[in-house]
């Protein structure tokens, strides 16, 4: 399809109806009838999955799966698989400086990353009436996974070299594989950096901030659109949050959305921040219905504000729950 970056970013900003964009994907597979681990391992059923959700549900974009363990395992990590879990990184691959400096950069299309970037080829090849966004983790975030989450938080104290050293490798690979998502037809990139939730704004700005930068640079310089997500508590970092060069940043149900969007640039998207597990998949369709619009109520006079869940959305997340979700949304801006 033809796409405008700037056009849709204007247009997703205007007033009036606008088209929900949760993180929403792995919930297909209800409907595909494949499980979690035969999904992510291949890229028909990746396309697929996407698909079943798109033709589903009016999002303002397709969404590539958020799977934060791909990257990780392209440069050697352990995962763990499951059939209705999204895989998980289960052991750190990193211990000392030397293992630091030996760390190899995987080529882009290694592991998984190549089924990942087929699959975003073919969903983006039947896709005509939106953008197709691909999925990917932020640099902090897949630091923590190779050296483990908690002993990176220790080392950017004690062994700031080593965490540094480990954060130019993965922030070189990730601008490439951003580029190759652009080449296998993505729109746009929504970009996750958990993890950098749980540092002081000092070490936001350190070890998160310049490697993100880094990587919204090459998306701009590959003509995608930049989504940032963090679902962390990140109040006291959203001065930093809105100095990153994204066309959009996404929040978690961990921050108070009104108070978000008071801090962040009024011309760029700002998404959020509907519990995916408390709500989404835990709740009844009245909650669901609820909170859309108690948040939307709250939130929907900001003409940048777009309504998203707080994170990614679980795959057994009960379908009539999310369709509550785009409905509760539909009626806000029906009445608007």
């Amino acid at each position: 399809m033809d796409f405008d970056r700037k056009r849709w970013v204007q247009d997703m900003i205007r007033p009036g109806r606008k088209r929900p964009l949760p993180v929403l994907s792995f919930p297909g597979i209800q409907i595909t009838g494949h499980t979690v681990e035969e999904t992510v391992g291949n890229s028909q059923l990746q396309a697929e999955c996407m698909k079943a959700i798109a033709d589903r549900f009016d999002m303002a974009a397709v969404l590539g799966l958020m799977d934060l363990s791909v990257e990780a395992e392209a440069f050697g990590s352990p995962v763990r698989y499951s059939s209705q879990e999204v895989p998980t990184v289960t052991a750190a691959i990193i211990q000392e400086e030397e293992e630091a400096e030996a760390l190899q950069v995987p080529e882009v299309g290694a592991g998984r990353t190549g089924e990942c970037l087929e699959g975003i080829r073919k969903i983006a090849e039947v896709t005509e009436d939106r953008p197709v966004f691909a999925g990917m983790i932020g640099p902090y975030s897949l630091a923590g996974r190779l050296l483990d989450m908690t002993e990176i938080m220790i080392l950017c104290y004690e062994e700031p070299e080593m965490v540094e050293t480990v954060l130019e490798k993965v922030t070189g690979f990730l601008c490439d594989y951003a580029r190759a998502f652009k080449e296998a037809g993505a729109h746009g990139i929504v970009m996750a950096e958990p993890a950098a939730g749980l540092l002081s704004p000092g070490l936001f700005r350190e070890f998160s901030v310049p490697y993100v930068k880094r990587i919204c640079q090459a998306a701009e310089e590959a003509g995608l659109v930049m989504i940032y997500h963090n679902c962390g508590m990140v109040e006291p970092l959203l001065g930093d949050i809105a100095d990153i060069p994204a066309h959009g940043y996404s929040f978690g149900n961990a921050v108070n959305m009104e108070t978000v969007l008071k801090q962040m640039p009024a011309d760029r998207l700002v998404l959020g921040n509907i519990d995916p597990v408390g709500i989404l998949r835990s709740g009844t369709p009245e909650a669901v219905k609820h909170a859309v619009t108690e948040l939307l109520e709250t939130c929907g006079k900001y003409d940048n504000f777009l309504l998203s869940s707080g994170c990614d959305i679980p795959p057994v997340t009960p379908l009539e729950n999310l369709q509550a979700f785009f409905d509760a949304a539909e009626t806000f801006y029906g009445k608007a």
